[in-house]
């Protein structure tokens, strides 16, 4: 039997760790014995994880890294990876020439220093393994290729390599040491080698594993809305992040309130930025029509029962919650960027905007308007098969 180790950063409600589930559940364990190892030890969808994968971790904490008790476990492992392993001496020249840099450039990115802390700083395993996967970029990538022993070893890239502010210095170069290089979509792939051509042979496009006949099964349950509100619905599912763009969002929604529309946007989603967007909420006398509703372990009844999915946002690889809205038949308005144009036609089954108050205005006001496009928007967005089960292939033939 094949023996496959899989590790991620966390475990968090996000695109890309639900999407590493989806290709847990496609490992058949007669074949696979397959291990998991959550590099921060934490997460909430802990409970997901299919019952024939074994969870390398000691300890494990339910919460997400974007709770205030999350963020408190975040720094512990951190720490501890720093003082009580050593590694604060170590990583020291690492993380001072890179946080240097990231001040001249005006773009502190703390969390890109931290993942080689948390990568050095994690258990290892003396196992070896017939292929060990990075499903994400940062701390699972080093430690893969530092840490892991392994016949085959690969990575999954889920964002614009640059845009999301990695670099071959930051990473070490991690990349020419791996077997094959997955990016989740052609633009993802592209960005990457921009910066990476030395590795064009070795990298090819692995698109989600999505289980589209779960996502309308959970669509059905309990949950969704649970005001009173009678008009219209926006709804915008993802982590409250500076990439996600809310505060041009926010701005746009106070044009649509201007111009007279009636409606209620809800954002489904926590983060870091959730004070400062609450505060230009409140600035901009938005309580009522901007709402954030936090997290949940199931928006797929929100999906159901929305009038328009909006995805307006700085940078994407290829986005999850687009994926899912559409399984939904959602008609929808996302922002021209990396990952979103390649996911949604314009005037077929969406509507492509700028990144601007102004533009995401007028492309919510170009379907607020129509009802006929919007429907037939939404009817061409649910025929999308998104499922792709043969993707699992390209990862399984490394070992064969």
């Amino acid at each position: 039997m094949k023996k496959i180790l899989i590790t991620i950063n966390t475990l968090g409600l996000a695109g890309a760790e639900v999407a590493m589930l989806s290709l847990l559940q496609q490992l058949d364990p007669k074949e696979y014995e397959v291990s998991l190892f959550v590099l921060t030890g934490q997460g909430e969808l802990r409970s997901r994880i299919p019952s024939h994968v074994k969870v390398l971790n000691r300890t494990y904490s339910a919460c997400s890294v974007l709770s205030a008790e999350g963020r408190k476990h975040l720094m512990k492992t951190v720490l501890k990876a720093l003082v009580c392993k050593g590694k604060g001496i170590t990583l020291f020249p690492y993380l001072c020439k890179h946080g240097f840099r990231q001040m001249k450039e005006g773009k502190i990115r703390l969390d890109k220093l931290l993942w080689r802390v948390i990568s050095d700083g994690a258990e290892h395993f003396e196992e070896t393994y017939d292929l060990a996967v990075a499903y994400l970029e940062g701390a699972s990538t080093y430690y893969v290729t530092d840490h892991v022993r392994a016949k085959k070893k690969v990575a999954f890239l889920h964002v614009d390599y640059s845009e999301a502010g990695y670099s071959r210095s930051l990473d070490r170069e991690c990349y020419l040491q791996l077997d094959r290089v997955f990016t989740v979509s052609d633009e993802v792939k592209e960005s990457f080698l921009k910066v990476y051509p030395d590795c064009a042979e070795k990298t090819c496009v692995f698109h989600n594993i999505l289980n589209q006949e779960d996502i309308c099964e959970k669509a059905k349950l309990p949950g969704g809305f649970s005001d009173d509100y009678k008009g219209f619905r926006i709804l915008t599912v993802g982590r409250l992040t500076s990439q996600k763009a809310y505060d041009i969002a926010i701005d746009a929604m106070k044009l649509l309130k201007e111009k007279g529309v009636k409606a209620r946007w809800y954002v489904l989603g926590e983060g870091d930025q959730r004070a400062v967007l609450e505060a230009q909420i409140n600035r901009l006398g938005l309580q009522e029509d901007f709402v954030l509703l936090g997290a949940t372990d199931n928006p797929y009844p929100y999906y159901a029962q929305t009038d328009l999915y909006v995805h307006a946002t700085r940078f994407e690889g290829k986005s999850i919650a687009i994926q899912e809205a559409q399984t939904l038949g959602c008609p929808m308005v996302v922002s021209d960027c990396s990952g979103n144009r390649e996911q949604v036609i314009p005037n077929v089954d969406g509507v492509l905007c700028e990144l601007t108050p102004e533009g995401i205005c007028n492309g919510i006001l170009e379907l607020y308007e129509d009802e006929g496009k919007r429907l037939r928007y939404g009817q061409e967005a649910g025929k999308k098969q998104l499922t792709n089960p043969e993707e699992i292939s390209k990862l399984l033939e490394l070992i064969q």
